[in-house]
């Protein structure tokens, strides 16, 4: 009786080992598969980070060559006030009006230094209009022109989008300039293309192929698609100076 009992606690024994041994081999798989996701993820998330990284460089660069090809028109309001913007948005007509009257055709002026150059040339003029309107909206604050670098968030003009970034412009600043301000671009003339300036048309775009090499014109028709191309799909068409 007491050999029974001893033989039935040893194989009590080793089924509890065995039990034992399953478990630490279950640990040690769910352990591994643990660590197997972590370690891919961590790779995941680094190849997505510096593919990430990559492309946002690919990106700025352009938009570097890009900035060279344009030339952009800045008017800064006042303030905030409805009277202010108001004002600015009548700045805005009157000096596109004197401009479009002023500029010499699309045919003498075939890149964004010559136009930046009439601008310097023209600054006083620039801000006499400015100033007249501000007067004859009955205020006493005064106008700056200038032509400076200055940075610009993502704008899009219908189906063309200019990536943000620093760009020159002819830069208009009302008063105390501390208002919600307005731009567009005056070369290519895009600004001449509606009242509000809103959309890019057919002949504006011309203007930008003509320009931009076939990599900037498609990430600035469509940044969005462009950027996941990239991503996905690398470096994508050549860089071709027209």
């Amino acid at each position: 009786m007491e050999e029974n009992t001893i033989w039935k606690d040893m194989v009590q024994e080793d089924i509890e080992e065995d039990k034992n041994i399953d478990k630490k081999d279950r640990i040690k798989k769910i352990i591994c598969v643990i660590l197997g996701i972590c370690i891919g993820a961590l790779l995941t998330g680094v190849y997505v980070s510096q593919r990430a990284m990559e492309v946002d460089a690919r990106i700025s660069k352009m938009q570097g060559n890009l900035s060279k090809e344009v030339f952009r028109f800045h008017v800064l309001a006042d303030s905030d006030s409805d009277e202010a913007q108001r004002v600015k948005l009548k700045v805005r007509d009157e000096v596109l009006e004197y401009m479009k009257q002023t500029m010499p055709g699309n045919e003498d002026m075939v890149s964004a230094s010559q136009t930046k150059k009439w601008a310097k040339e023209h600054l006083r003029e620039i801000e006499d209009v400015a100033e007249r309107v501000i007067q004859e909206e009955g205020y006493s604050y005064r106008a700056k022109a200038e032509v400076s670098v200055c940075y610009f968030p993502d704008k899009r003009y219908g189906d063309i989008t200019f990536p943000q970034g620093y760009y020159e412009a002819l830069r208009i600043k009302l008063g105390k300039a501390k208002g919600q301000n307005w731009w567009c671009v005056l070369y290519p003339n895009l600004c001449f293309t509606s009242s509000t300036c809103a959309v890019v048309d057919e002949e504006g775009k011309e203007e930008l192929k003509s320009v931009l090499t076939d990599e900037e014109y498609e990430m600035i028709t469509a940044t969005t698609d462009f950027k996941i191309k990239s991503f996905f799909f690398g470096e994508g068409t050549d860089d071709k100076s027209k």
